[in-house]
């Protein structure tokens, strides 16, 4: 059985639905094309709020577990109430908690997540323990029984969790880098994008870390609305397989010979999409591993496990097994 480790956050959501905001066209910004706004000093009517999972690591694990994958989490939280039930939640989905690091003291990550009337979200995160959190030399000998690691978003021990992992040997590595890491800049990122395997971003985090090369800084806004030019220089950082998730716009991949794009999969029911990135760049691996690296057949089941998502609230709520489908679609994808 395959096993994947999985590094980065875990969360307990709260999220609550409002239809009073308004929409404002920011096209200029290519980071913040969208806004949504509400009226200063307004109270805002909320009917119900919902206590759920997230975090970065977690989703991933659960999705991986989902489709009958050994897991086990590596993340932090702390020793309290939201702790507990993060732990309660691995062990439903059969997340196994060795690498989880409890914090004496210290407070679970926890998020506020505003979902809009059509889906869209909007988080409030403050990651708490999660930012405390790094893999130490000691947890070399259950990284070197796993066959995939993924790294979602890090705290500010990344440096320290990224140079333990780059000491494993075949390491296969699945990196989501988040836009704090991205910001860091990509002369940073460099040694490790080298020994990255599967490089999966969405639109903003992939023109942030471009533009950070001094390589790029010069290029027209017109070069980074181009997903080709993203997906190209990506790729010359050193990581194999690129992909870049540009919401409604589908995703886009490329592996050094062939572009590919996917659509999204429409779901009538959109109800929220908290969680979706998640979903969609653990599911590419799965589908890279189902599928003996077909990269396109990857994509189709990846977009279709989002839109399994989206239909239901939550980041861990409404996903497939994979293997299952895989199966049973194999002839149609």
């Amino acid at each position: 059985m395959i096993k994947i480790i999985t590094i980065g956050g875990a969360t307990k959501d709260i999220s609550f639905t409002v239809d009073d905001g308004v929409i404002i066209n920011n096209s200029r910004d290519l980071l913040r094309q969208e806004l949504l706004a509400f009226e200063r000093g307004a109270k805002i009517k909320v009917e119900k709020f919902h206590h759920l999972f997230g975090g970065g690591a977690a989703n991933a694990a659960v999705n991986f577990a989902k489709s009958g994958f050994k897991v086990s989490c590596a993340v932090a939280i702390g020793d309290d109430y939201e702790g507990r039930e993060i732990l309660a939640n691995f062990k439903k989905h059969q997340v196994k908690t060795n690498l989880v690091l409890i914090e004496k003291g210290k407070e679970t990550g926890f998020s506020f997540i505003l979902i809009e009337e059509e889906g869209a979200r909007i988080i409030f995160a403050n990651r708490c323990a999660n930012d405390d959190f790094f893999l130490k030399d000691s947890n070399l000998e259950d990284l070197k029984s796993s066959d995939w690691v993924y790294l979602a978003s890090l705290g500010r021990y990344w440096e320290k969790t990224l140079k333990v992992l780059m000491k494993k040997k075949n390491l296969h590595l699945a990196w989501n880098p988040g836009l704090a890491q991205c910001r860091l800049g990509g002369v940073t990122l460099a040694p490790y994008l080298k020994k990255t395997e599967l490089l999966l971003m969405n639109r903003d985090e992939a023109i942030e870390l471009v533009s950070s090369f001094p390589a790029y800084r010069q290029q027209n806004r017109r070069f980074f609305l181009r997903v080709e030019n993203l997906l190209a220089a990506l790729r010359s950082f050193g990581p194999k397989i690129v992909v870049i998730t540009s919401g409604k716009e589908g995703a886009d991949a490329f592996d050094g010979a062939n572009f590919y794009h996917q659509d999204v999969v429409k779901e009538p029911n959109t109800v929220d999409t908290t969680g979706i990135g998640d979903v969609f760049n653990s599911s590419v691996l799965i589908g890279l591993i189902l599928s003996d690296n077909n990269l396109q057949e990857s994509l189709k089941i990846a977009a279709k496990n989002a839109a399994a998502k989206i239909s239901h609230l939550g980041a861990q709520n409404g996903i497939i097994d994979l293997r299952s489908y895989f199966k049973s679609n194999k002839k149609t994808l």
